[in-house]
């Protein structure tokens, strides 16, 4: 049975402030812990004003702190931007606060471009050391070996849940050699999405963790009550994508009535294709979207961004979202 999860960005909408976009943030959490979503997961992005889950272990402190029941991770870290030791502390420490509720997606990009790499004093060939950085990390959190002088403190011995995340095979065939639940970036990246659950299932191998392939897809969902107002919340999003075509990144922008004087055609083209995995619409349209891409992927678990501009709107969004979902039978 597929689960529904959300993955918040925490964006930040022109005319708002950071501090604004997490108190929203903290909001829809504790609405999601009130439906029937699996898990909240935020990411690390820096230098991006569009973007306030930067210090993202903080981030997911908070959110846990506000909610009861809904697991809540990184999704993810990107793992060569730190020493995996940080890492282990860090969710070490979250899961000490929330016993069985924290989750740890890695990625292998640096999640931000080569000047802030320098600032975040990152060599850019530590991604070439990815799948050692997950095996220590993993052992971080593991119970200690007999001899075992370095240990996690905290973290050891709480075997916090640990994701591959990805958008290409490479990520794919890791999780499947490590025997870890892989989640996939089709939500912004969607062209090797089927080719990449292929390899994944098809070469996975059981581990402690997991016994066999569990497969998550990213997916943009926006819901309103009519398609139409679904569509104008989306020329948010459309918009935000288009500026990272063009080379630029700022604030989440409101929506526009319409989105064909905005961009040119073949930004249409580009934005088309990156946005591909998205289901716009009231909730008849969302029901038939979300039967088609379950259908198409076999994807176990869901995991939902939402890039709207007003956070009443966005939360309704996720409302009709867990409304539909619970209607067509998927876990809650």
């Amino acid at each position: 049975m597929t689960r529904y999860s959300i993955l918040d960005l925490a964006p930040v909408p022109e005319g708002s402030s950071p501090g604004d976009a997490l108190r929203n943030t903290i909001d829809l959490a504790r609405h999601a812990d009130q439906l029937g979503f699996t898990r909240y997961w935020l990411a690390e992005h820096h230098n991006m004003v569009g973007i306030a889950s930067a210090a993202t272990a903080v981030v997911i402190g908070q959110v846990a702190a506000a909610t009861i029941r809904i697991r809540v991770g990184a999704g993810g870290i990107m793992l060569p931007n730190h020493a995996p030791m940080i890492i282990a502390e860090q969710f070490g420490t979250l899961a000490e606060l929330f016993p069985g509720r924290i989750d740890l997606g890695l990625g292998r990009a640096p999640g931000t471009d080569q000047m802030t790499l320098r600032a975040l004093r990152v060599n850019p060939m530590e991604a070439d050391r990815f799948p050692d950085d997950v095996l220590e990390l993993q052992a971080l959190l593991a119970e200690p070996q007999p001899g075992q002088t370095l240990r996690a403190v905290p973290g050891f011995g709480t075997n916090v849940p640990l994701w591959i995340l990805g958008s290409s095979l490479f990520g794919a065939r890791l999780a499947a050699a490590f025997g870890l639940p892989y989640a996939f970036a089709s939500h912004f990246a969607p062209d090797a999405l089927m080719q990449a659950l292929q390899v994944y299932r098809a070469q996975f191998r059981p581990s402690e963790q997991l016994g066999g392939p569990y497969a998550m897809a990213g997916l943009n969902i926006i819901a309103a009550d009519t398609d139409a107002e679904a569509n104008r919340l989306f020329t948010s999003a459309q918009q935000r994508a288009t500026l990272m075509v063009r080379g630029t990144r700022g604030y989440l922008p409101p929506p526009i009535d319409t989105i064909e004087s905005f961009w040119s055609p073949s930004e249409k083209t580009q934005v088309g294709r990156m946005l591909n995995c998205s289901i716009v619409g009231g909730p008849e349209t969302l029901r038939r979207g979300l039967e088609a891409f379950i259908a198409r992927t076999g994807a176990d678990e869901l995991m939902v961004a939402a890039a709207i501009f007003d956070h009443g709107a966005r939360l309704e969004s996720y409302a009709i979202v867990d409304e539909v979902a619970r209607d067509l039978g998927l876990a809650a």
